[in-house]
């Protein structure tokens, strides 16, 4: 089925709850709960929603990105009345990306965005240094003008080497990684916050911040 590779059936295990894949980290081979087809077709759409396109919806979504997860729900049973909130808290609750959070019958990405929001309520970055990942052309560009958003609210910085690189491969097969002095930016009032623990946000990186090129 095309867009479902790599991805991966949503199973239940009775003691650590929903998980992606054939066995628990216990070791449990749980029952199937969403079939990775329609893991994929749940996910995009959920996704778009919190990130992209709330209003198509009707839904009302605050300054944090936050909705109300009644309301997510029943915008999603529109377009496929096999969903329920089950379905929904199992995409949500077996994303090892941490693309969501549910929080006292609120939901939201966690980053993503391309609507505006301010996300005052995300923890201040605790990195020192932060990379993103990119191809050489690219690279060449940022170290001019800095890196900025596309199609996109914030930039995405990754809080590991590793992590960055990962993300670059998504566009390129040699990837460059710039290295981002987070601690200096922050000092001189570029506000970076936490997604999660391996993406952090800003609206910009100006090219003083970009500290080292490396090529993968």
């Amino acid at each position: 089925m095309v867009g479902t590779r790599g991805l991966e059936d949503i199973r239940l295990c009775p003691i650590h709850g929903y998980y992606r894949g054939e066995r628990c980290q216990c070791g449990y081979v749980g029952e199937i709960i969403l079939d990775r087809v329609r893991v994929e077709r749940l996910g995009r759409f959920i996704s778009g929603i919190l990130r992209h396109f709330p209003d198509k919806f009707g839904l009302d979504m605050d300054e944090n990105g936050w909705v109300d997860f009644g309301e997510l729900v029943k915008a999603v049973r529109k377009k496929y009345r096999w969903a329920n909130q089950w379905f929904i808290k199992a995409i949500v609750y077996s994303d090892a990306k941490g693309r969501y959070e549910l929080r006292d019958n609120k939901i939201r990405a966690r980053y993503g965005h391309s609507v505006n929001v301010l996300l005052s309520d995300y923890l201040p970055c605790d990195r020192d240094r932060l990379y993103y990942g990119t191809g050489e052309e690219e690279a060449h560009r940022m170290l001019e003008i800095g890196i900025k958003p596309v199609n996109q609210t914030y930039v995405h910085l990754s809080t590991t080497i590793e992590k960055s690189v990962e993300v670059a491969k998504f566009r390129t097969d040699e990837p460059i990684v710039l290295e981002v002095d987070a601690k200096s930016a922050m000092k001189e009032g570029i506000r970076i916050v936490m997604a999660n623990d391996h993406i952090a946000l800003a609206k910009e990186i100006p090219p003083e911040y970009i500290i080292r090129v490396m090529r993968i």
